[in-house]
């Protein structure tokens, strides 16, 4: 028999294909130049950051592994995909220090683009961003032999000592042959390569392709957490003595959660580093891991839509709607100020906007205990909504029809 798709997975459909067509129509209608641009630019690195929240969520919201090596496995997609995208002739300049030397010599969007024109450079874009997602799973492999045999704590120091190692051995100056040595890598395919040129005019495409991968890649997630593996993973987090004594293979279980949960979270430093336009360690840093887990709380624990939610509320808080306050007053608030140098001048305070945001996430958190969405996703609550409006007018239309 076919499963009949329910109201609220219908909804959802239906919302997700408008978010993408408003999308597209944004995009070109806003220029560069606009004001306005703002919102494309949280739109896009929203996307992005929804994609590594989810991939964080996997494993410490619905395997229940408290892990802090994300940082590093976004440094490992990013340099992975950098290195493996900028042209040949572009690399003598990208490598100043080893410009006689450098050994990676390859990028798949010139090799394929000379060979299959157009389409050949987005297929080695994409190549080079699942090899991304590869190399980091290679590398949670690794790290996972030994660390995954941990618990709690622990695990959460040592996936934190492996993000600072791996940052330190790609700024070590014996390897700056393939990784430049901590110098940052640029000249690779990037935001303003996305965009397509059609009879003299060009039509921007970059939040859609970008909105578009995380997409894909965070509904092959929720695929994944609706399969056997899925419930396998929530039943080590309830409790792993009764998840193996129902026959769950704990290590095997946990080593494929997190290296799925790297190789997404790689494929998300790829799609950071096209947003971004220039990778290097020093901008992925611990605090950076911490941002993520803050997201994750922020949306609700073992709720991908929370993730999505949570990402894209603090990335637009953070980086838009609380920017006026670095400058003077929004919303009401105004900036500190503090004498200058000069009698009389008064100068803001910068970072002022994100002790704001500190207050709000402080409010939600105190609010929302579970997060925005606890444990649930958005089919539930388009399903609870249409329940509490079918309840409120049916009752009015009955009384309607017997005073007729």
């Amino acid at each position: 028999m076919k499963k009949k798709i329910s109201t609220g997975n219908l909804i959802a459909i239906m919302a997700i294909i408008a978010f993408f067509t408003l999308t597209i129509i944004l995009e070109q209608m806003i220029a560069p130049t606009d004001r306005m641009n703002m919102l494309l630019v949280s739109l896009r690195q929203g996307s992005v950051f929804a994609l590594l929240a989810v991939a964080m969520n996997l494993l410490n919201g619905f395997t229940g592994l408290f892990s802090l090596g994300h940082a590093g496995f976004m440094l490992v997609g990013a340099t992975t995909y950098a290195l493996f995208t900028i042209p040949y002739d572009q690399r003598a300049l990208v490598f100043t220090w080893f410009s006689d030397s450098y050994t990676i010599r390859i990028s798949f969007p010139e090799v394929l683009g000379n060979l299959m024109g157009g389409p050949g450079m987005v297929l080695g874009m994409l190549l080079a961003i699942i090899l991304a997602g590869l190399v980091a799973a290679l590398f949670a492999f690794l790290v996972g032999l030994p660390v995954l045999r941990m618990t709690s704590d622990y695990l959460a120091i040592a996936t934190l000592g492996f993000a600072e190692i791996i940052r330190a051995i790609i700024m070590w100056q014996g390897i700056g042959t393939v990784t430049n040595a901590g110098n940052p890598l640029r000249g690779f395919v990037r935001t303003a390569d996305l965009n397509i040129t059609i009879g003299g005019n060009t039509y921007g495409l970059v939040t859609f392709t970008l909105a578009l991968l995380a997409a894909i890649c965070i509904f092959i997630i929720l695929l994944l957490v609706n399969s056997s593996y899925g419930r396998a993973f929530k039943a080590i987090r309830e409790d792993e003595i009764a998840a193996e004594a129902m026959g769950v293979n704990l290590f095997k279980h946990k080593q494929l959660s997190f290296c799925i949960s790297s190789f997404f979270v790689g494929v998300g430093g790829a799609l950071l580093a096209i947003f971004m336009g220039t990778v290097a360690p020093i901008q992925f840093r611990a605090a950076m891991t911490y941002e993520f887990l803050l997201i994750v709380v922020l949306g609700g624990i073992g709720s991908i839509t929370g993730s999505i939610l949570g990402a894209m509320l603090f990335v637009f808080a953070s980086m838009w709607w609380l920017r006026g306050l670095d400058s003077g007053v929004f919303l009401g608030l105004e900036n500190i100020t503090i004498f200058g140098v000069n009698l009389g001048e008064r100068v803001f305070v910068s970072g002022f906007r994100l002790v704001v945001f500190s207050v709000i996430i402080m409010c939600v958190v105190l609010f929302f205990r579970r997060g925005l969405c606890g444990d649930k996703e958005l089919p539930y609550y388009i399903n609870k909504w249409k329940n509490f409006i079918v309840h409120k007018v049916k009752p009015k239309s009955e009384a309607g029809e017997k005073n007729a």
